[in-house]
């Protein structure tokens, strides 16, 4: 995710783990992505400007993990949400075994101001009373936040559920680019992140003009199909927690339309 003004561009690291304790790492490299490489993610429906090398794949959009396996295994069928005229987006794979509980650990890696913010973070998914629920644990964790690399340009960056229906295991914050921000855009910051290790792609994945301001960058075109979430506004939807950007010291709960597409999938 990225943010405006300082635009905080929540970087989208979309990829599938199961639970792990690893902290993750990004790497910096400046070798090319080669084009077979830039075409399998094309193929997955993601933008392939800017794609970077990470430990466990690619580093597209900004924030989201693509992992080897997703690139080589890219899953058929599915469908996308979408929600008003901006939509919400979901991933081929989604968390399964519902009901089922996510544990959620914040590595020592971070300032302990992180932990607050992911207690609210996780307070918000379960005031929803969906079908999967969020606890925060000390040890383990099926989801763990920890440290991005201090050169890291994005606020934070996490992946998309496996193909055994796993949520993503890793969600890395760059402390330094968050800095001083309120709990309450550093929750928001979280509850994006954790969107999208359950299946969530951004909200403006059309155009991440809509958020990000700058010029108009298309996602690209997913190969999964669409599907229209019923009683759903057709207007803009201007404050969905999934938009790509996200105001310096803004807060972002679950809006109406945000709500809608949490039930429907969970």
């Amino acid at each position: 995710m990225k943010l405006t003004s300082r635009l905080l561009m929540l970087g989208l690291m979309a990829g599938l783990l199961t639970s792990c304790t690893k902290d993750n790492t990004l790497t910096s490299t400046d070798e090319p992505i080669g084009d077979a490489t830039l075409a399998k993610i094309a193929a997955l429906g993601f933008g392939t400007s800017n794609v970077q090398k990470h430990d466990e794949g690619f580093l597209v959009e900004g924030d989201i993990v693509l992992t080897n396996d997703q690139l080589n295994n890219a899953g058929k069928g599915g469908s996308i949400l979408r929600v008003a005229n901006e939509e919400q987006y979901r991933t081929t794979n989604l968390v399964t075994g519902l009901p089922r509980v996510i544990t959620v650990r914040v590595a020592t890696s971070l300032p302990t101001s992180y932990i607050a913010a992911t207690d609210e973070a996780i307070a918000r998914y379960n005031a929803e009373n969906l079908q999967i629920t969020f606890q925060r644990v000390t040890s383990g964790g099926s989801i763990v936040l920890s440290a991005a690399p201090r050169n890291a340009q994005y606020l934070a960056s996490a992946g998309f559920p496996t193909s055994t229906g796993q949520p993503y295991n890793s969600i890395l914050v760059a402390t330094r680019q968050i800095g001083s921000q309120p709990q309450a855009t550093v929750a928001s910051i979280l509850a994006h992140e954790i969107g999208h290790c359950i299946g969530f792609r951004h909200t403006d994945y059309m155009s991440r003009q809509y958020s990000c301001g700058g010029s108009a960058v298309n996602e690209g075109a997913s190969t999964v199909g669409a599907i229209l979430i019923p009683g759903t506004p057709s207007g803009p939807d201007p404050n969905s927690w999934m938009l790509a950007c996200i105001g310096s010291g803004q807060n972002r709960p679950f809006n109406a339309n945000d709500k809608v597409a949490l039930a429907y999938l969970y």
